[in-house]
């Protein structure tokens, strides 16, 4: 019996033995041989960054809690981060930064990070400043004293229209670049069991480039395949998805496709009924002290029509929704930096945000009049990327305008994604704002619209911005510069406000 147990004990330490040796990467160099653990995926060895840095007496900084490393020495900083595929390089002396995408991403394993040995090694090489050669599947070869000049770079095919894919995963969902050489015309999408279909019309793929195997977040996979003169891209989504977008980028043959996931998970099963109901809408009258915004026609200044529409339509709630709070971001003639008027907004826990502006054009007098509502989306028409830059150029007089990142296309997704959750109840508050404003008897609705302000970006809640009319036409502007046009401005907010309610509250019961 002894025996036997010996023998099953024995059996089990040689079977160890082999799997450690299995999955171990050897590192030659020079007269040294090094055994570094290693995980093994699809045949593929992936190296442990901190076990190759103890035994090549390498300096890092290892956070287990973030699950990144940087290695360090007297010429670069490497940092890499575990379920992703992109890794820095860093050049000391000038702080210049170079951005390498892996075929496929690192892993995290028994509180390691693994990168890909078949993809890094040339990073490698470049990062301890000696040649270093890969010998698969599991063999590094370092010649000490032989410096390489230049990495080389798995350069794309230039025959393929679509070169390259781009990852970048947030919190709150995923960004997917396709790199293009030239512009993508059109596309059509689907969507079924748990996957997302796009189909880009008349471009070609690199397929080796544009394949991406998940990491654990929203995007599990993605497969593309050329199919006659178009591409088919594949992405295999998580539960947790919820809505994505596609974007060309400005400037760029480039196309930006975001994948929304759920921000918010309910910790409580029965979540309490105060927190969804519609007791507060934050007014925000655009503009204001020493920031006059637009000047009418008639001398009138957008600060205070903004002021004058703000205060009635707050009495119009008051008076007629009295189990409904009123915040307003300023009440009479002071400036309010552009983020503070979110923060003030999302402080007070509003339903519904709502930023009141006028319009004009660089030409006066002008005979373009009329409402208009905007949401916050990248702009489609160079007309509204203007009238986002006007609204925006308040950050001037704010103490440190640098706090506002550019609403680059990235950037702009980003924010975007992070509004996903309200965008539904911000499109419908949006149309019904439009109805409304199609009653007026002399002032035409120009319809819903979408553009990039910054105001829009920080309150955490369904939101829009209103153009009530041209201060640059002498009919608007004398309209809007009375108390009466003020008041009636008011009434037509007013009127889509409860029928928002409506649609809010039945949508809150239905769910």
């Amino acid at each position: 019996m002894y025996k036997i147990l010996f023998f099953l004990i024995l059996i089990l330490h040689f079977n160890n033995i082999l799997a450690q040796e299995k999955n171990q990467i050897i590192v030659f160099d020079g007269t040294k041989t090094y055994s570094v653990p290693a995980f093994i995926r699809e045949g593929n060895y992936y190296l442990s960054l901190k076990d190759f840095a103890d035994q090549l007496q390498i300096n890092y900084y290892y956070n287990q809690a973030a699950k990144k490393i940087e290695l360090k020495n007297d010429k670069y900083l490497l940092k890499v981060s575990s379920r992703n595929p992109f890794v820095i390089l860093t050049e000391r002396k000038t702080n210049s930064q170079k951005v390498f995408q892996l075929a496929t991403s690192t892993y995290y394993v028994a509180d390691k990070i693994f990168i890909p040995l078949k993809y890094s090694s040339d990073i490698l090489q470049r990062f301890i400043g000696s040649d270093l050669n890969y010998e698969a599947p599991n063999k590094l070869i370092i010649k000490r004293g032989q410096f390489p000049t230049e990495i080389s770079e798995d350069k794309p095919d230039t025959k393929f229209d679509v070169t390259a894919l781009e990852i970048d995963e947030k919190a709150n969902g995923t960004l997917i670049r396709l790199k293009s050489n030239k512009r993508i015309p059109s596309y059509a999408s689907s969507f079924k069991d748990g996957v997302l279909t796009l189909i880009f019309r008349k471009v070609n793929a690199d397929i080796s480039r544009t394949n991406f195997e998940g990491t654990g977040g929203v995007v599990k996979k993605i497969q593309s395949r050329n199919v006659g003169n178009d591409l088919e891209l594949k992405i295999f989504v998580g539960p947790e998805y919820t809505t994505n977008e596609v974007i060309n980028v400005e400037k760029s043959n480039d196309i930006l496709i975001t994948i929304h996931n759920k921000l918010f998970v309910k910790k409580d099963t029965k979540p309490k009924k105060e927190k969804w109901e519609f007791d507060v809408i934050v007014i925000d009258p655009g503009h204001g002290g020493k920031d006059a915004g637009a000047i009418g026609v008639n001398g009138v200044k957008e600060k205070d029509v903004n002021l004058g529409i703000a205060l009635e339509l707050g009495k119009l709630i008051q008076s007629q929704m009295k189990d409904v709070k009123v915040v307003f971001t300023r009440k009479d003639d002071s400036f309010v930096d552009l983020y503070k008027r979110g923060k003030i907004a999302n402080e007070h826990n509003g339903k519904l945000f709502i930023s009141i502006h006028c319009n004009s054009t660089p030409k006066k007098p002008t005979d373009a009049n009329g409402f208009e509502v905007y949401l916050l989306r990248p702009g489609r028409t160079k007309e509204a990327i203007a009238i986002a830059e006007f609204e925006n150029s308040v950050i001037q007089y704010e103490e440190n305008p640098q706090r506002y990142q550019k609403l680059t296309d990235e950037n702009f997704i980003l924010v975007s994604m992070a509004q996903s959750a309200y965008m539904r109840y911000s499109e419908k508050f949006a149309e019904l704002l439009h109805n409304e404003f199609t009653k007026h008897p002399k002032l035409s609705s120009r319809g819903v619209k979408q553009a990039g302000f910054y105001v829009l970006v920080g309150a955490s809640m369904p939101n829009v911005l209103i153009e009530s009319g041209f201060l640059s036409n002498v009919s608007d502007a004398k309209y809007l510069a009375s108390k009466s046009g003020q008041k009636e401005m008011a009434s037509y907010i007013f009127d889509a406000i409860k029928k928002y309610r409506d649609h809010y509250e039945s949508e809150m019961k239905a769910n």
